[in-house]
């Protein structure tokens, strides 16, 4: 869906943008803690590589650390930490409400490290692509969740228990967000608005009778260049059908600025503004918000440049509340999370290096980029939620 404007009403519209005193509020502004997902890679898809692992050693949550620095220094108060659901819930009882216990609890106290001893809010992501049973090869390995043609796939029903019983755990602390899901991709829409319903159900049930903020992908990746791209598969027509019977859930968006829209090479081609406008105008058609929590780009002159567009771009359209960048987390060492061509230029994890012991992309393109653009004043105190809350600097 793209906007069609007049040239006045155009001129009208970049006048708007460029002023400073626009309405438009980032609430929620962070980084992506990948390193949970870790150690379960096989180049032969053999299911069950590195399950459950060796928590810190083959995978972990976030660094202590690492967070220190990004929540004291650099004034940010999200950040989105993955996991996998074969690790929470092993294969030998399957998806739903029971947990391997040792995992829980490892994965819980990162997250009351971050919103409770730092004062921050978390986005609890599990990174499975809406997929179970086989994360070896992600993110094509494992059984699409929900496919009934599929005997050895979880169900709809089993994604919903999964959620409840996590939500149930994390009820009670008002600062955690859930991420229904990274990265839906090459399913039904249909298919997977069910399955992200009976997610919400789950959450907002008898059960766990949770109220956080929920935040919800759509299709193709999550990729707001797509959202309104693919026919009837498009999620904008699928996403706004969500039901959420306290009005609390916001869209989960992921936005690359390279050729392909993957994150996975080192030229910035794609234009922020012009491939989120269509998306941008859904949600403001159906009076949602969003939080992109995906985004990235390399140490050229060209990224720098349109990433800094990119984070203005979402500072001056309402719809925007929230983002995280990609990524940080304590086992990238001098590999890249994104957008370098296989090259190892370390990650936005504090204190990274490049694989030539040179700067890494926490030097080159955090601080110098990302970190400037971090509001002055987030919220830092209440619950997570679509609305807000009070803006304040960080005590």
């Amino acid at each position: 869906m793209k906007i069609s404007l007049s040239t006045t009403a155009a001129a009208a519209l970049a006048l708007m943008l460029s002023s400073h005193h626009v309405s438009a509020t980032i609430y929620y502004a962070g980084v992506a803690e990948s390193s949970g997902e870790f150690g379960a890679w096989s180049p032969t898809a053999q299911v069950g590589t590195g399950l459950p692992g060796r928590f810190g050693v083959d995978y972990a949550f976030i660094s202590n650390s690492g967070v220190d620095v990004m929540a004291d220094q650099h004034k940010v108060n999200l950040f989105r930490v993955a996991f996998l659901l074969e690790r929470m819930c092993p294969l030998a009882w399957g998806l739903g409400a029971r947990f391997n216990e040792t995992h829980f609890d490892h994965f819980k106290q990162a997250i009351d490290y971050i919103t409770k001893t730092k004062g921050a809010y978390a986005i609890l992501d599990p990174h499975n692509y809406m997929r179970y049973n086989n994360p070896s090869s992600q993110p094509f390995s494992g059984s699409v969740i929900g496919n009934a043609s599929d005997p050895t796939a979880a169900t709809t029903a089993q994604f919903g228990a999964f959620w409840g019983e996590l939500a149930k755990r994390f009820a009670s602390n008002e600062k955690v967000i859930f991420g229904l899901m990274n990265e839906p991709h090459d399913m039904p829409s249909a298919l997977l608005l069910a399955n992200l319903q009976a997610a919400v159900d789950g959450i907002r049930g008898p059960t766990a009778n949770a109220k956080n903020l929920i935040i919800t992908p759509g299709n193709s990746w999550s990729g707001g260049h797509a959202w309104t791209q693919g026919g009837d598969e498009a999620s904008s027509n699928w996403i706004h059908k969500l039901v959420d019977p306290l009005n609390n859930t916001a869209v989960d968006i992921h936005e690359y600025l390279d050729q392909d829209y993957s994150g996975g090479h080192l030229a910035c081609t794609q234009d922020a503004a012009s491939n989120l406008a269509g998306v941008t105008a859904w949600l403001k058609e159906h009076k949602l918000k969003a939080f992109i929590t995906e985004f990235g780009g390399s140490n050229t002159t060209e990224c720098k440049t349109m990433l800094s567009g990119m984070l203005d771009y979402m500072a001056q359209n309402e719809e925007y509340i929230g983002w995280t960048a990609w990524a940080a987390g304590p086992f990238w060492g001098p590999n890249s999370p994104c957008c370098t061509d296989q090259a190892q230029f370390g990650s936005l994890e504090p204190g990274s290096k490049a694989a030539d012991g040179g700067p890494g992309l926490y030097d080159t393109v955090w601080v110098p980029v990302i970190q400037k653009k971090v509001p002055a004043k987030l919220q830092w105190s209440g619950p997570a939620s679509v609305n807000g809350g009070p803006l304040t600097t960080k005590s």
